[in-house]
């Protein structure tokens, strides 16, 4: 890391308020002041050193504008924010009160089997985390160094661009592009749960043959984004598709091209996503409708509720984990995974009106080959998923009901 002289006093705060905070903590919880205290200040030298180390600490040279120093300092401080609460939450496990420390599956009545040493599970899980490491973590790393590169396929060189690729980033055209990227991605993970979930408690009536289409329901889940993207692309095509065929011959009145209807085009980003995801969804609802107590919907309807009333005040609450643990993986797909729907579907138009992040950083890629652009836009996309993840754990998380 190349150190300059503007950087000192950021490091001073750093370090200033890592030691405070642990100390404080180190104290509430009857440990050593000075410990906390060391433990903290080193963290917060540490975490901004990580993070100033790929970008070299371009940002705090004096010819940087205002807008590079201030991305500068968010890293700065993130950072050493973060290298923090890590060492606050490992700290725990060395903790001499052993009821203090952390369990590594929830909270337990009993201490479980390992009662010898905590890091026997850590030396369990070690291949994991070795895996993980190689696989995920690094390449995590190197697309964040990847970013601060003017790296093109081709190119004979690749000068070091500092966070240029993230401030070209603040314009209106990319602020254009993650407005529909949540809106689209928003849209998906309400239709789809709300619709599989209305299939799901149909298809979980006791009728004949409910085994088979059950598993007829299913089975889109089983083909690939692209593969959905060319049979709504068959369906709807606005001069031999199907759908055009029947509104013409029902309704006197044909589909619009999507490639002239921006509106248009999106609905059918959705619902193509929608019907790839339904068969995912419907599976989970299904095993949770056959978890929930029969004597509970029976109660309800001696007390007098209704079918829509025991639906809404028992079924849903009941099924909220799984509910919670959907909404989490389909925005995971809806921002990830529909690349391939919208690459054979509308190509990211018309003009633009279904150019999403996940396709922007693929056509940066492979077609533009600013390899160090999408990078940039990648690391952006996933801080963004990351954000959001986050503030579902903290709010829906907490209306999630997992008793009876």
């Amino acid at each position: 890391m190349v150190f300059h002289a503007n950087m000192l006093p950021f490091f001073i705060i750093t370090g200033i308020i890592g030691g405070a905070y642990l100390g404080f903590v180190f104290r509430q919880s009857n440990r050593s002041l000075i410990n906390g205290m060391m433990l903290g200040g080193a963290a917060g030298l540490v975490g901004p050193w990580l993070f100033m180390t790929p970008l070299r600490s371009c940002t705090f040279e004096t010819e940087r504008t205002n807008t590079d120093f201030l991305l500068g300092l968010f890293f700065f401080f993130f950072g050493a924010a973060l290298v923090i609460w890590l060492v606050q939450y490992i700290s725990l496990f060395f903790h001499p009160d052993i009821k203090m420390r952390p369990s590594l599956i929830g909270k337990q009545d009993s201490r479980g089997v390992f009662r010898s040493n905590f890091l026997v599970p850590f030396l369990l899980l070690l291949p994991t985390l070795i895996i993980l490491a190689l696989f995920l973590y690094y390449p995590a790393y190197e697309t964040f160094r990847l970013a601060t590169f003017r790296y093109r396929l081709g190119a004979p060189r690749t000068p070091f661009k500092c966070v240029d690729n993230f401030t070209e980033l603040l314009t209106a055209d990319y602020g254009e592009i993650m407005i529909i990227t949540l809106t689209l991605s928003a849209l998906i993970v309400i239709f789809a749960l709300i619709i599989s979930l209305a299939i799901a408690y149909l298809a979980y009536q006791p009728v004949k043959g409910a085994s088979i289409y059950r598993t007829l329901l299913i089975w889109p889940y089983a083909i690939s984004p692209p593969v959905a993207g060319i049979i709504f692309f068959v369906m709807f095509d606005p001069v031999a598709g199907v759908i055009d065929h029947l509104t013409t011959t029902f309704l006197n009145t044909g589909i619009p091209a999507w490639s002239e209807s921006p509106n248009f085009a999106r609905f059918i980003i959705v619902a193509a996503s929608v019907w790839k995801v339904l068969g995912y969804n419907i599976l989970f609802y299904i095993a949770g409708l056959q978890t929930i107590p029969k004597d509970l919907i029976e109660a309800a309807a001696i007390d007098g509720a209704n079918g829509w009333q025991r639906f809404r005040n028992v079924v849903i609450p009941l099924l909220s984990p799984i509910t919670f643990f959907l909404i989490i993986t389909n925005l995971t797909y809806a921002f990830f995974e529909t690349y391939g729907t919208i690459d054979y579907l509308t190509r990211g138009g018309p003009t633009g009106a279904t150019t999403t992040a996940i396709y922007n950083i693929m056509i940066t890629a492979k077609q533009d080959k600013w390899l160090g652009r999408a990078a940039a836009q990648s690391v952006v996309l996933f801080v963004i998923v990351i954000g959001i993840t986050v503030w579902q754990f903290r709010t829906s998380g907490r209306q999630v009901n997992y008793g009876a």
